[in-house]
C-alpha cells in the first residue's frame, strides 16, 4: 500500500514580542490568508488526509485549523502533540511511527528548521529551508508507518504558498 506523509510548516506568525512566549504566537493576516489558498489547493488536487497532527504552538493550530477547514477535515478531529515543538525531527518520526496502518495519508503541521530536516531526512532529497505554510508531500511504497525511516521516501512534490494563485 502505498502511504502519503504531508509535511506542512506553519504559515506567517507575528513577530515575538517582549514577554510573549513563543509558543504563544499567533498568525498574521497574510498567514491566515496563504494557509486557507493552500487548504483549497490541496482540496482541488485530492488532498483528504486520514489524520491531522499538530504541535500545540498557537501558529501552528491555527495552520492546522485553516487548512483543515478548507479540506473539510473536521478541526475537532486534529490531534495535538507538544512533542512537534522543540522535539526536534526525531518527535515528528516518533509520530509518524505510532500512526495506526489503517491510515494511507497523514498531515502533520510544524515548525522550521524540524520540518526542513525531517523531509530531507525521510527522502534524502534536498528541500532546503521549507517557507511559510509550504507543503512537502512525500510517499512511501510497501511500508508501514513504523517501518518509516531515513531514505524510505520519496518527494512527490513541495509547494509553497507564493506558487498559488493570489
Amino acid at each position: 500500500m502505498r502511504r502519503t506523509l504531508y509535511i506542512v510548516r506553519h504559515a506567517k506568525a507575528e513577530d515575538r514580542a517582549i514577554f510573549q512566549q513563543d509558543h504563544d504566537r499567533d498568525l498574521v493576516p497574510e498567514g491566515i490568508m496563504a494557509a486557507a489558498r493552500m487548504g483549497a489547493h490541496l482540496k482541488r488536487n485530492g488532498v483528504a488526509p486520514d489524520v491531522i497532527i499538530s504541535s500545540t504552538a498557537n501558529r501552528a493550530r491555527d495552520t492546522a485549523k485553516v487548512i483543515a477547514e478548507q479540506l473539510g477535515y473536521e478541526t475537532d478531529r486534529i490531534v495535538y502533540n507538544e512533542r512537534l515543538f522543540d522535539g526536534g525531527p526525531r518527535a515528528y518520526l516518533a509520530e509518524v511511527n505510532e500512526q495506526p496502518e489503517t491510515c494511507s495519508s497523514v498531515m502533520i503541521v510544524g515548525h522550521n528548521p524540524d520540518v526542513s530536516y525531517f523531509s530531507e531526512f525521510l527522502t534524502h532529497q534536498d528541500v532546503g529551508s521549507m517557507s511559510k505554510g509550504s507543503v512537502a508531500a512525500i510517499t512511501f511504497d510497501d511500508l508501514n508507518w513504523a517501518e518509516v525511516s531515513g531514505r524510505t521516501g520519496h518527494l512527490s512534490y513541495y509547494i509553497a504558498p507564493k506558487q498559488l494563485p493570489q
